[in-house]
């Protein structure tokens, strides 16, 4: 029987822990050149439920939200996860770190500002005073009074329907309290103008509005409170969105003109 010798053994086992420790070298370069390339999430939350801005269709995420959160993340160097989340609980989301901001047609209040920090404005908006296109019965806001008023929940929409009717029902979609009018389930809807002259423009929505917005009111993304750096990061690609076209561009799609330069639709 040959029997194998010390320094063959050694010089086997040296090659093997040779050839080992390079395996492993190999193996962490590799994973830390993938962690390199991986970018951060950047997650934006909104209500999935305000349609053209934010809604689903055949199961995806889509509107003009969406994409511009895509479009700003892009210029963050980030991967955008945007998310959804029911209307009234967003800032508690938010607050929880459940994502990193709300991108969700939020209009920017003191009251808000009190919870959140909001970025410049990313588009700007107002409340607009629908009813059916058959009604006559409100010609201006002091018609309301004791009027069937429909609202988002949550929204600053309710409390300013609540200036004029103790008569106000709470919605979960403003395309859903729309819907309501030519039933008569409802006298007046007030929501985003956009909303409406998109559902009227589709021709799914036989309603109309009714004189100039109640209000105008900037839209602004919200981050938790002291997230400067974030808030900064948002600042700096919205500006750069602006200046090279892209925001234009994404605007004329889902509107037809730049809602950013103009005050034309609030939730």
């Amino acid at each position: 029987m040959k029997t194998w010798g010390m320094g063959s053994f050694g010089a086997a086992l040296l090659l093997t822990l040779v050839v080992s420790g390079c395996g492993t070298k190999d193996t962490a370069t590799s994973a830390t050149a993938e962690q390199a390339d991986e970018k951060p999430v950047f997650h934006y939350a909104m209500s999935g439920l305000y349609k053209p801005f934010n809604f689903k269709e055949n199961g995806n995420l889509q509107g003009f939200d969406v994409e511009i959160g895509q479009a700003l993340a892009d210029k963050m160097g980030m991967k955008p996860e945007p998310v959804t989340n029911p209307w009234e609980t967003l800032i508690q989301g938010l607050q929880a770190k459940k994502y990193d901001a709300i991108l969700g047609s939020m209009t920017i209040t003191k009251e808000r500002e009190k919870a959140v920090d909001f970025t410049d404005p990313y588009y700007r908006s107002g409340a607009q005073i629908f009813v059916r296109s058959d009604s006559n019965d409100v010609q201006t806001p002091t018609d309301l009074q004791g009027k069937r008023i429909g609202v988002v929940k949550a929204s600053t929409y309710k409390t300013l329907a609540e200036q004029y009717s103790d008569h106000v029902s709470t919605y979960d979609s403003d395309l859903t309290a729309l819907m309501d009018l030519p039933t008569k389930r409802l006298d007046v809807v007030i929501t985003d103008q956009m909303v409406g002259f998109r559902g009227i423009k589709e021709g799914v929505l036989k309603i109309k509005p009714v004189g100039e917005p109640l209000t105008h009111d900037d839209q602004g993304i919200a981050v938790r409170k002291g997230d400067q750096e974030l808030r900064d990061k948002l600042n700096k690609a919205l500006q750069e969105i602006e200046k090279d076209g892209t925001y234009e561009k994404i605007s004329q799609k889902w509107f037809g003109r730049n809602i950013l330069g103009q005050s034309d639709t609030q939730h």
